[in-house]
């Protein structure tokens, strides 16, 4: 027994041993990990902080890459909407809102303007082309497959089916030629095509396809060749057709809501503009035969009006009778208004009663507030308006120069300030008087060739007569045989633009001042019913004291409170995802755009950006909500961008019943002085150095012009310039 008990000691002595040498293994591994891990995170240190010397030095780079590109004019590379066969795609990298990119000007785009004017776009005969039930079903397939078509609504989409047409291209065929102007989207349905850019090929597409979907958008050259490797059929849709399709459908359903509305008592003295934004905020609701729509007892914050189809409406005496009918009601009966001032409990059941279903348009409590609440905000709203005219139309002494009498001829090029899509913008000076000023010199022709007479002459109309200190004042006109002129007022600090290239990115404080000088031209325009369209670093001039002042109003329309308008024009990255779709849009367009601005002016870039506009669209279409915001984007104004940027105009701030004032009292702007902003003695946060009346070294270098004259336009589409 006891040789047992030492033998037991023993063991036991021998696996406490054991134990400790295992723990002091262990201790020794552990320490010897704990140093690898401390010399691996010495070394991502110290890699972290040689990437981010390099960054700096490429950052640098690019700047003075971007100084030396910004003296000729962007032109963007159109992608024809072709997508790359699966093993090319990965080569084709999205460009996130976070990736630095070599900063150089931006083109606008814009489409001719539509051929179609209200009350006729109602009217538009469309041609449909016989064709079976089965190629109706494989072109909406091949549609609801294809990343920017499937995103319209289905009835338009029916309507482009119905309207394709039959194309037969035999073997060796070109069907698209690179450089040449787009007109048409295409469907391939049988054979087999190669897509080439610059005679190198890129990729084959085969059934099932769609290509070429930018043309329908607006008048662009293609940037790739497709060639029949086979007999090949296409169904194809011109950008005429599109645009009406997209059009009329917009224009029809506004039409039927508005009758549908009008009718409401609540609504029948309500302001157009009003009523507009109304109707964008209903949401169409189907219900199938014998479904409820409302269930008597329940609660509800939503108000009814029947667009479609027939219901009964039942009610039942106390929560244990059985309901009886009351009566039907049918296409423009509402119902459930109280549920609009406050939470209303339903005092009898409706149930859809139509074979074919009902559909209602629904407005619930919270739209409803924001958009008209009751009649005191027609009256805020009118008196927000007087008070906006008069801080913005102040003008300074400057405005009143006697230019009567000026001519082309007494005016002397000083050098040239930049160069636009239309011509050069020379800095000149009244050899009378010697006041300085910037002249616009626009090519007719050119103006002409790409469809722009409409939006020239929009421009002129709308900048002779803004009296705004946050908009660039237009002085005269005056025209020759080649060219239309804008004499403007001269801004020297440059453009922001400029100093973003040259800065990377603003601090917040920046752009909050930046961003409220836009916010204040926005106020005027939007007051007159005018959107700008084309908002972008690009667009915006410093002056002397550092303030921003919008310019460039090529895009610009006077669209009217509560109207629309149609054309797809503005600059990629800042169009707003109801002109790609080509849904109709009005100043909401402009709020979105604000958006953007702050977004790129924090960032360094564009939250939505892609290799070629197709893509850019595509992105823009997945929402804000898809965007991964860098940590430089504080909580609030990430907050302010992403109320900006709603896929739904009518719910962006900005938008709503206080309008503009609603950007103003949001959190970002939390102890800005929005009045020393008008009065013009807030400091700017940079102030530009200009030396004297002709110091243009806040603008970059530009060759004199060497171009060949352009002809002669004497069609007198002008006459009124």
């Amino acid at each position: 027994m006891t040789q047992s008990m030492h033998d037991l000691r023993l063991a036991l002595r021998d696996s406490v041993k054991k134990l400790d040498d295992t723990e002091n293994t262990m201790n020794k591994l552990r320490t010897d990990y704990d140093n690898q891990i401390q010399k691996k995170d010495e070394i991502i240190s110290m890699k972290e902080s040689i990437i981010k010397e390099k960054d700096a030095y490429i950052l640098k780079l690019e700047q003075e890459i971007s100084k030396h590109d910004s003296t000729f004019i962007s032109s963007t590379d159109f992608n024809d909407g072709i997508d790359i066969s699966t093993s090319k795609r990965t080569s084709l990298l999205e460009v996130s809102s976070t990736t630095k990119h070599q900063r150089t000007k931006r083109t606008a785009i814009s489409a001719e303007p539509a051929q179609h004017k209200k009350s006729k776009d109602l009217r538009i005969v469309l041609e449909p082309y016989a064709k079976s039930d089965r190629t109706k079903e494989f072109l909406r397939i091949a549609i609801l497959n294809n990343d920017f078509m499937k995103n319209l609504e289905m009835d338009q989409i029916m309507s482009i089916v119905d309207c394709m047409y039959p194309l037969d291209h035999p073997d060796g065929d070109l069907i698209i030629k690179e450089g040449d102007v787009g007109n048409r989207v295409y469907i391939m349905e049988e054979g087999l095509v190669e897509v080439s850019k610059h005679s190198k090929t890129l990729t084959t597409i085969g059934p099932g396809r769609v290509f070429g979907e930018l043309a329908i958008l607006y008048n662009c050259t293609r940037t790739a060749s497709i060639k029949a490797l086979s007999d090949c059929k296409l169904w194809a849709v011109d950008r005429q057709t599109f645009q009406a399709i997209m059009m009329r459908a917009g224009m029809q359903k506004q039409s039927d809501h508005l009758e549908l509305i009008r009718n409401v008592k609540t609504f029948a003295s309500l302001r157009e503009d009003i009523l507009s934004k109304i109707i964008d905020s209903l949401d169409e609701v189907s219900y199938a035969d014998g479904e409820h729509i409302v269930r008597q007892g329940a609660t509800g914050d939503t108000f009814y009006v029947v667009a479609k189809g027939r219901a009964q409406i039942t009610q039942a005496k106390s929560k244990w009778d059985t309901p009886i009918y009351d009566r039907h009601i049918e296409r423009g009966d509402s119902f459930g208004e109280k549920a609009l001032q406050a939470e209303e409990t339903r005092p009898f059941n409706v149930i859809a009663d139509d074979p074919n279903g009902v559909t209602c348009l629904v407005l619930d409590r919270q739209s409803y507030r924001e958009m008209i609440a009751d009649e005191l905000f027609r009256l805020k709203r009118e008196e927000s308006f007087k008070i906006t005219r008069k801080l913005t139309t102040s003008t300074s002494g400057e405005d009143e120069r006697d230019l009567k009498n000026l001519r082309l001829s007494d005016i002397e090029i000083v050098c040239t300030l930049g160069l636009g899509g239309f011509g050069r913008v020379e800095l000149v000076q009244d050899t009378r008087t010697s006041y300085k000023y910037a002249l616009k010199q626009m090519k007719k022709q050119h103006i002409v060739a790409m469809k722009q007479q409409e939006h020239v002459m929009n421009e002129r109309n709308i900048m002779m007569g803004t009296r705004s200190d946050f908009i660039v004042r237009l002085y005269k006109t005056f025209k020759d045989r080649k060219y239309l002129y804008m004499l403007l007022e001269s801004c020297l600090g440059g453009e922001l633009w400029t100093l973003l290239r040259n800065r990377g990115t603003f601090e917040e404080f920046e752009v909050r001042f930046y961003s409220a000088c836009v916010i204040e031209a926005f106020a005027y325009l939007h007051s007159k019913g005018i959107v700008y369209r084309d908002l972008k670093p690009e667009n915006l001039l410093l002056d002397n004291k550092g303030y921003c002042k919008l310019v460039d109003f090529g895009f610009s329309k006077k669209v009217g409170l509560g109207k629309k308008t149609w054309t797809f024009c503005g600059t990629p990255e800042y169009v707003a995802p109801e002109i790609i779709l080509n849904k109709g849009h009005d100043m909401g367009a402009d709020c979105w755009a604000l958006g953007i601005l702050i977004f790129e002016l924090i960032s360094g870039n564009p939250p939505f950006s892609g290799p070629d506009p197709m893509k850019t669209y595509n992105i823009i279409l997945k929402g804000i909500d898809a965007v991964e915001f860098p940590r430089k984007v504080s909580k609030m104004a990430a907050l302010l961008i992403k109320r900006l940027c709603r896929e739904n105009p009518i719910e962006r701030i900005g938008y709503q019943k206080d309008g503009i004032k609603d950007i103003q009292k949001h959190q970002w702007f939390e102890g800005f002085s929005w009045e020393c902003l008008k009065k013009g003695t807030l400091a700017a946060p940079y102030t530009p150095k200009v030396e004297h009346e002709v110091d243009t070294s806040n603008f970059d270098y530009f060759p004199e012009d060497e171009s060949t004259e352009p002809e002669d336009d004497l069609t007198g589409w002008d006459k009124e310039f």
